[in-house]
């Protein structure tokens, strides 16, 4: 019997990091050299490396009896803790009846895409999650192209909003941002927010990386900006270290009482409610708690070490620029300066160029620009660097906290390895990418020379 799949699902891809993983699997099966036995360098994969909070697994232990379905919405004493979360780490008063939970803040962003009418303005370089979900949704959308400094200019914004007839335009802003690792401050969300209430522009804030913010005192929340238009989305999986929990949440704008009454509909047909057991363990990773300001600080001290770290070294190579994080565990490379010698060797798309650095003698795992929403021939691509043993790391930071700045490096170097390796092979690919279009110049040149 032939099965006939619907078309809506036909037409979409499969999710660009699932590509990923499929394609590193085969590799990694398929090479022959013994050299491959280690697997290859990540850069690829956005997730967190440390230990779930103690404090969350006892919970999870604890209440792993608790097997009826719990209230759409979330239960009430998370929602609690949440509004508390928030006020006490964004300085953001929020009714617990404004908060919702659910399995992720990817399924969260997906549900509201489904409920709110209108076109999406999605920034580039953007998530790789975002266009799927929009496409499948066939919402009308605009890609919105950052400035050289890798942000939205509020002018931009302006300018797209006023061509675009919808009644409601909805702008996705990732902040702290995946893939660049840049932060908004507040005077530029304040500068974004003037112009979506003049051009009537819903915001959807995907925050799941404001723990992250390397000097937390300058995270500001858009939904403290903007509360009145803005969904604010967050969860577990990055700051806790907890993505396969599948526990997010969204803080909706104030006084949106019929739109809610909509969503909780939404929720309700689709999965009814978040797992209670996960629900009751995420309790006391949102409660106000010693070890929970000891484990955000550590893993946040971490990250910014990493992330320094993979920067000097990623810029010391010739010819690449890349993002200074100050936030998340990314930073987005630019190998652009290469692209001559990279179109000599065929490799003539941001694809080919993650293909190219993941085979042998390389075995470098990125995620490259067409994946991040970017022109396919635009050489950029999200390094990732938490390729390292997170338990391990943190364990050796609490026992001996670097002090000075090479001591900080210092740390990296000797507690991420296959971060320095990495870099190193890219560093190769690069010099080799060189080498052989000199050779192949000079190739071209003796044969023209060649008299007839």
């Amino acid at each position: 019997m032939k099965f006939i799949v619907d078309q809506q699902v036909e037409d979409i891809e499969l999710p660009e990091n699932l590509k990923l993983n499929t394609f590193l699997q085969e590799f990694h099966s398929d090479c022959r050299h013994p050299e491959c036995n280690f697997g290859f360098y990540g850069f690829a994969f956005g997730q967190s490396p440390f230990p779930v909070p103690r404090v969350i697994q006892d919970a999870l232990i604890k209440n792993a009896h608790k097997g009826g379905y719990a209230a759409v919405p979330g239960i009430p004493d998370l929602r609690n803790a949440i509004s508390k979360y928030n006020k006490h780490y964004f300085q953001m008063d929020i009714d617990p009846k404004r908060i919702y939970v659910g399995p992720g803040t990817k399924e969260l962003i997906f549900n509201l895409l489904e409920i709110l009418h209108g076109t999406v303005i999605l920034p580039t370089p953007a998530w790789l999650g975002y266009l799927p979900q929009i496409r499948f949704l066939k919402k009308n959308y605009h890609m919105l192209p950052a400035r050289a400094n890798k942000k939205i200019s509020p002018s931009d914004l302006r300018k797209l909003a006023l061509r675009l007839h919808d009644r409601q335009k909805i702008l996705i802003l990732n902040n702290p941002n995946n893939p660049t690792g840049l932060l908004y401050d507040q005077l530029e969300l304040e500068e974004i927010a003037d112009v979506c209430r003049e051009q009537s522009i819903t915001v959807i804030s995907d925050e799941i990386y404001a723990q992250l913010t390397f000097d937390f005192t300058k995270f500001v929340s858009m939904g403290k900006i903007y509360p009145e238009g803005t969904f604010v989305t967050n969860g577990l999986s990055k700051s806790h270290a907890a993505g396969g929990y599948r526990l997010g949440y969204v803080v909706f704008p104030q006084h949106a009482v019929d739109l809610k009454i909509q969503f909780k509909k939404i929720l309700a047909t689709e999965y009814t409610a978040v797992s209670t057991p996960i629900q009751y363990a995420a309790i006391p990773g949102f409660e106000i708690s010693d070890e929970m300001n000891e484990y955000f600080e550590i893993t946040r001290n971490i990250h910014r070490i990493m992330g320094e770290y993979t920067y000097n070294e990623i810029t010391k190579i010739e010819g690449i620029k890349a993002t200074k994080p100050e936030a998340t565990f990314y930073l987005l490379a630019d190998f652009n300066l290469y692209a001559p010698e990279l179109q000599n060797a065929k490799i003539t798309t941001s694809q080919r160029l993650s293909e190219s650095l993941i085979v042998h003698p390389y075995h470098t795992a990125i995620v490259g620009g067409d994946s991040l929403v970017l022109e396919r021939t635009d050489f950029s691509a999200r390094i990732a660097y938490v390729d390292y043993d997170g338990a391990k790391v943190y364990q050796n930071y609490k026992d001996q906290k670097p002090k000075t700045y090479s001591d900080k490096m210092e740390f990296a170097k000797n507690n991420a390895p296959k971060i320095t390796a990495g870099v190193k092979m890219i560093s190769k690919f690069f010099e080799k990418i060189k080498q052989d279009s000199t050779i192949n110049l000079k190739t071209k040149k003796n044969s023209l020379s060649v008299p007839s």
